[in-house]
């Protein structure tokens, strides 16, 4: 039976910035295909580094990293991996919502016709098609952000990276990006503070502190260890185990994250006024 290459293989790996050492420090890790993992760890653990290394943007201090065993090499092009930026603006820059989609297949050579379909390819899994001619930053967030990760699926990716995907999102395209993930056939790596869209997504996570993967395993499990968390400047998520939980709201509310918030936001102007009076 043929062996299955791994997505991505990780051998200890070791950044430094010249102004900062040990960004990273001996990272050694497999990441089979189709896979969904997620990263977790403070502001400052490393993992926008790690993500910028994968793609080959920084070159490491030591070690290595193999995508489908292939070595990445600093600075060569690697079309079958994507990187979704935190900021969207940061990765939209064309007139309109269609030139910044087609600027990646255009780039691979290919015929107009080819870019074309790609384009309405991307724009229809994404569920922003009516948006093409539209100008990119005239968007919503939500928009910016669908339009960003279309840009990057137009690639035809075989590992897709999201730096932060739910920063800045309202309840309602939150819950639009993950129904969209979840249907995602990409290996997938995952980087956010939104836990409960990790246990949502993940079948897997990292926790990453101080350049070290501290913790490897199930979301549910990894992430209901309190100790562990706090220890690591983390919250364990509602829905994660031993923190309390949201009240039960009647049908489908999504996530526990979710729920706990359409809870407690009409509550908001009534403690407000709460705290006014006992001044």
């Amino acid at each position: 039976m043929r062996k299955v290459k791994p997505a991505i293989e990780v051998c200890n790996l070791c950044f430094s910035y010249p102004d900062k050492r040990h960004v990273l420090q001996n990272l050694s890790l497999t990441i089979q295909p189709g896979e969904r993992v997620g990263l977790i760890g403070p502001n400052g653990a490393g993992k926008t580094t790690f993500f910028l290394l994968i793609c080959g943007v920084l070159q490491p201090t030591a070690g290595e990293i193999v995508l489908w065993d292939k070595p990445v090499v600093a600075g060569e092009f690697r079309p079958e991996v994507g990187l979704v930026f935190q900021n969207p603006n940061d990765q939209l820059f064309s007139a309109s919502v269609r030139d910044d989609v087609a600027f990646g297949p255009e780039n691979l050579g290919l015929s107009p016709a080819e870019v074309d379909d790609r384009v309405q390819a991307a724009l229809s899994l994404t569920g922003v098609l009516e948006l093409a001619a539209r100008v990119p930053h005239h968007l919503s967030g939500g928009e910016k952000r669908m339009v960003a990760i279309a840009s990057v699926l137009a690639m035809h990716p075989q590992l897709v990276i999201y730096d932060e995907p739910s920063a800045n999102l309202d309840l309602r395209a939150r819950r639009r990006l993950i129904d969209f993930l979840q249907d995602s056939n990409e290996t997938l790596v995952i980087s956010s503070h939104d836990l409960e869209l990790i246990l949502e997504l993940c079948d897997r996570v990292l926790l990453l502190d101080q350049g070290q993967i501290v913790a490897d395993g199930p979301p549910q499990e990894v992430m209901a260890d309190w100790q562990l968390m706090q220890e690591h400047g983390l919250e364990t998520p509602v829905s994660g185990g031993s923190a309390p939980r949201s009240l039960p709201l009647p049908g489908n509310a999504g996530s526990a994250w979710e729920r706990t918030t359409l809870w407690t936001q009409p509550l908001v102007p009534w403690l407000c006024l709460g705290t006014l009076m006992l001044h």
